[in-house]
């Protein structure tokens, strides 16, 4: 960039916090509802010019977020507080930016991280829950939790993840450091399972949540899936658990 044209741009981020039931993901679709198409056209409405708001990374459709991390480049004069509250104005009840703060031209909500948190929820009580719905993935059978807590702890440390790695993913490199990975509960009826790495490959979480309810419904045991792990083949694993479980957590920079 010139250091002219450099110096008139503010970089802005913002944190976001949104339930992903309604929308097709983060990216922004030609056809579809999107967090970052709904939250760019608000943008421009706002700052009167063409912005792109990069995320930390791709949430699918039906994915939330607590704390999902964004920046854009603008020359606008509005502060970030205003433009917070403007924002969450114009936006639907489902997105709420939770803060607004100038950074860095040289921060990039992307790049810049070090590590993400997800979670992943599953209601296990035999009848459903209405109102949590949306947000977890219900699993009516008795699951064995302390065998599943030894399959996760497997995947604590630096290891090619291709076993869990989607197709049609644009990670070329598998290895990811996985910082911790532990199963909370089950608490009022919730299991949940949490993961930090300093990255993850496509539908990764989703694919260890599936293979790990099938360890804890008895179709594999601990052995099988440590074995499983290693083959760094998608086809060992087991099905992909579905979206509406999953929250990215956090972002550490």
């Amino acid at each position: 960039m010139d250091s002219k044209l450099a110096t008139s741009y503010k970089n802005i981020m913002l944190i976001l916090e949104y339930d992903g039931t309604g929308y097709h993901g983060w990216q922004r679709q030609r056809l579809e509802p999107t967090i970052q198409g709904v939250l760019e056209d608000r943008i421009q409405m706002m700052v009167h010019e063409p912005i792109t708001l990069i995320g930390s990374g791709r949430t699918d459709a039906g994915v939330h977020a607590k704390h999902q991390v964004c920046h854009f480049l603008t020359h606008t004069h509005i502060d970030p507080e205003s433009l917070r509250n403007g924002l969450n104005a114009l936006t639907p009840d489902d997105i709420l930016i939770r803060k607004a703060d100038y950074v860095p031209l040289d921060f990039h909500s992307r790049y810049s991280v070090k590590s993400k948190v997800y979670e992943y929820q599953i209601w296990i009580r035999h009848e459903p829950n209405v109102f949590r719905r949306n947000f977890v993935w219900h699993v009516r059978q008795v699951l064995d939790v302390e065998t599943m807590r030894q399959c996760v702890s497997l995947l604590v440390g630096r290891h090619d993840f291709s076993t869990f790695r989607s197709s049609g993913s644009g990670n070329m490199d598998p290895v990811r450091e996985m910082i911790h990975a532990e199963i909370r509960g089950p608490e009022d009826g919730i299991l949940t399972f949490i993961f930090e790495a300093d990255g993850f490959l496509r539908h990764m979480i989703r694919n260890i949540v599936g293979t790990v309810v099938d360890v804890g419904r008895g179709r594999m045991g601990l052995v099988e899936f440590r074995d499983i792990f290693q083959a760094k083949d998608r086809a060992c694993a087991g099905f992909k658990a579905p979206a509406q479980g999953l929250f990215l957590n956090m972002v550490k920079y």
